[in-house]
């Protein structure tokens, strides 16, 4: 299932859920209409006199409209008054939707000519297809800003960088943080680069966290699972039932996490696939996360100019450098 389909899907569930409720309140209705008539009667007069009403507003006839207006509150008194005698609950002819605010419709009730605005209750829905759409939903408990411990990383100063690992990563963490921060603002792009072991998949499970709880659209991908599917769709695109939206969500969603790139088997086809993904997300102005193994220099030497070109034009490049965190992490719990 894709992005689109889950909205789809979760919009079908909302339609089952408003019938459910709707015909319930029917049969209810029925149950009560059969054992006090009157009421039911009542329903029938009150629905009479409410078009009435209409008509003899819309007409300009005042009169009438006035005692169409004094009959709607008789009636109304005497139906309460026979509820409130047979002990049947004010909310009795309200439908139990499970949402009050949209009643089960996903959306609140729009201002005219204002367009229909998400109810909370269906942004916690896409919410949660989101994250298991993202790939990385189980992963995210562990890995996320809440747990990053700068610890982890040497606090000696590393020569030739003129700094730290650990003071490093604290500049990366503010980078990643103010890229979530400023998602809606500011239009920018990440590239996170140096050796395996180091922290950049856990910076960009971070990332990811956080505009998936804020109810952004984030697909996260490795290198060589995108560019499979990429080839296997080329060649097999006839049997391949959700490489569509797959690759419509690539350029398509708010953000995309492309990590571990140069992992994958380079291909003219994989180069040719990575600058139009590249391309037409930066013109969509759709930002990207990308975390590679390779120096600027093999991915210039891995990649096409262009594609470089434009990495260096519109991302931000963080270098990650310092011993393997898992490695200090294991020998942390040794020590402990």
């Amino acid at each position: 299932m894709g992005y689109k389909t889950a909205y789809r899907e979760v919009m079908r569930d909302y339609e089952a859920s408003r019938q459910e409720a709707e015909a319930a309140l029917l049969q209810r209705k029925a149950a009560l209409y059969a054992k006090l008539p009157r009421l039911a009667l009542i329903e029938n007069q009150m629905t009479a006199v409410g078009l009435n009403l209409v008509k003899t507003a819309l007409a300009g006839n005042q009169p009438e409209h006035d005692a169409a207006r004094d009959a709607a509150k008789k009636l109304e008194i005497e139906k309460r008054a026979i509820m409130e005698e047979n002990h049947v609950p004010a909310d009795y002819f309200a439908a139990a939707y499970r949402c009050k605010l949209c009643k089960d419709t996903g959306y609140l009730p729009a201002e005219a000519g204002q367009l229909a605005v998400r109810c909370n209750c269906l942004k916690q829905r896409m919410i949660e297809a989101y994250y298991s759409l993202s790939n990385i939903k189980g992963i995210l408990q562990d890995e996320n800003f809440d747990t990053f411990d700068d610890r982890c990383f040497s606090p000696a100063v590393t020569e030739s960088e003129g700094l730290s690992p650990q003071a490093n990563m604290q500049t990366i963490y503010r980078h990643a943080t103010d890229f979530v921060q400023d998602f809606d603002t500011v239009f920018s792009n990440l590239l996170l680069y140096g050796p395996t072991g180091l922290g950049k998949t856990f910076v960009c499970h971070c990332i990811a966290k956080d505009l998936l709880d804020g109810g952004r659209t984030v697909l996260y991908l490795t290198a060589p699972r995108l560019f499979k599917v990429v080839e296997d769709y080329r060649f097999n695109r006839d049997s391949m039932e959700d490489a569509d939206e797959m690759l419509d969500a690539v350029t398509d969603v708010d953000l995309l996490v492309l990590d571990d790139l140069g992992a994958e088997f380079i291909t003219v086809i994989t180069s040719s696939a990575l600058f139009d993904i590249v391309n037409q997300r930066l013109l969509a102005k759709k930002p990207t996360v990308i975390s590679t193994n390779l120096p600027p220099t093999e991915l210039m030497s891995h990649y096409s100019e262009r594609i470089f070109s434009r990495f260096v034009g519109h991302y931000k490049m963080l270098k990650f450098f310092g011993d393997d965190v898992r490695v200090r992490k294991s020998l942390r719990r040794m020590q402990s």
